[in-house]
């Protein structure tokens, strides 16, 4: 096993009480595979990236519970030195707007050389060498008479190239991937999963890919693990969700993708918004918007209930879930 995250909870301390981001999140990825982490804003993606990269903002965020096993190894039981040396040589992060991301005042090449110099002792000159052949790897095109150029001076879709080259320079063994496709239209997007794709099989390293549409990664993931409120709601290979989905939030969000057959009608939207983190409903958290919601789902927290040995689903009726998939 290359990354496991057991009952991780992280909270954040306001002046207007604590938000429970992540309450009890549990996953796991291989090398050569990837799992795409879903959800609507807010639902603790990110927060989650966050922690297990060890660039939680704490203050006000804490940890307060779980382990992140790291080949093997508590990276949260890790000094912060040791820390520094496993980001960007063993795992790295692609965040979502590579324009903030990217130092404004620094070419890309000192950007991308800076890896090799700290991280291998190279001289500038060779780690010059290393970010062109980066960027050709990233099919940046030019990227010899490029490589002084600023950050500015690329598409957004190039930035995110960049973004991409940056993450995989040392070749780390696991890429997080929050929302790479954010702003992007719908073919630079295309280009940009395929890339990874590509990326992910050649190093044969684990990716863990975040974002809220299930349209991007269809073609892309092994397994989905859905979020809400925090939690784990859904995990299973891609296939599986796709055809039957056993969670009514997932459910939601398939049935919120725009569909070719489905033309002039008005898109489906799942009604009313997340909850307050700070106030978390009682019993199960999607339970004022679900339309299966009884009783019991405003009292007890449903545990993640085996469906078949790859797939859970935290609901009380996921078998109905399953069996309606048809209507």
């Amino acid at each position: 096993m290359l990354l496991e995250v057991r009952d991780l909870q992280v909270e954040f301390h306001t002046r207007d009480g604590v938000v429970k981001a992540v309450n009890g999140v549990s996953y796991s990825v291989d090398a050569g595979e990837t799992l795409a982490v879903l959800g609507e804003s807010g639902s603790g993606k990110s927060v989650t990236a966050q922690a297990i990269m060890g660039i939680l903002d704490m203050p006000p965020g804490r940890i307060t519970g779980g382990e992140v096993l790291f080949k093997e190894q508590d990276l949260l039981k890790l000094k912060e030195d040791r820390r520094r040396k496993i980001r960007g040589a063993d795992m790295a992060m692609i965040f979502q707007d590579a324009l903030s991301s990217l130092n404004p005042v620094l070419s890309v090449g000192a950007q991308l050389g800076e890896m090799f110099i700290v991280h291998r002792g190279m001289s500038r000159k060779d780690a010059r060498a290393k970010s062109v052949e980066l960027m050709d790897r990233v099919r940046i095109p030019a990227a010899k008479d490029r490589v002084n150029d600023y950050p500015h001076q690329f598409s957004g879709g190039m930035r995110q190239r960049i973004m991409i080259a940056m993450a995989m320079a040392l070749e780390p063994s696991l890429i997080i991937a929050d929302e790479p496709t954010t702003a992007l239209d719908v073919t630079v997007q295309a280009q940009v999963m395929e890339l990874l794709g590509e990326l992910r099989r050649e190093l044969d390293m684990g990716l863990i890919l975040i974002t809220h549409d299930l349209g991007v990664v269809a073609d892309v993931a092994d397994r989905i693990a859905v979020m809400y409120a925090g939690r784990i709601v859904e995990s299973a290979p891609v296939h599986d969700i796709y055809k039957a989905p056993a969670h009514p939030y997932t459910r939601g969000l398939l049935d919120s993708i725009p569909r070719l057959d489905q033309k002039g009608r008005d898109l489906y939207a799942i009604k009313g918004l997340p909850p307050n983190l700070q106030r978390i409903p009682a019993g199960c958290a999607f339970n004022p918007r679900c339309p299966r919601a009884r009783d019991i789902c405003r009292t007890d927290v449903p545990p993640l209930f085996e469906v078949d040995e790859n797939r859970h689903s935290a609901c009380f009726f996921w078998r109905e879930t399953l069996d309606d998939v048809d209507d």
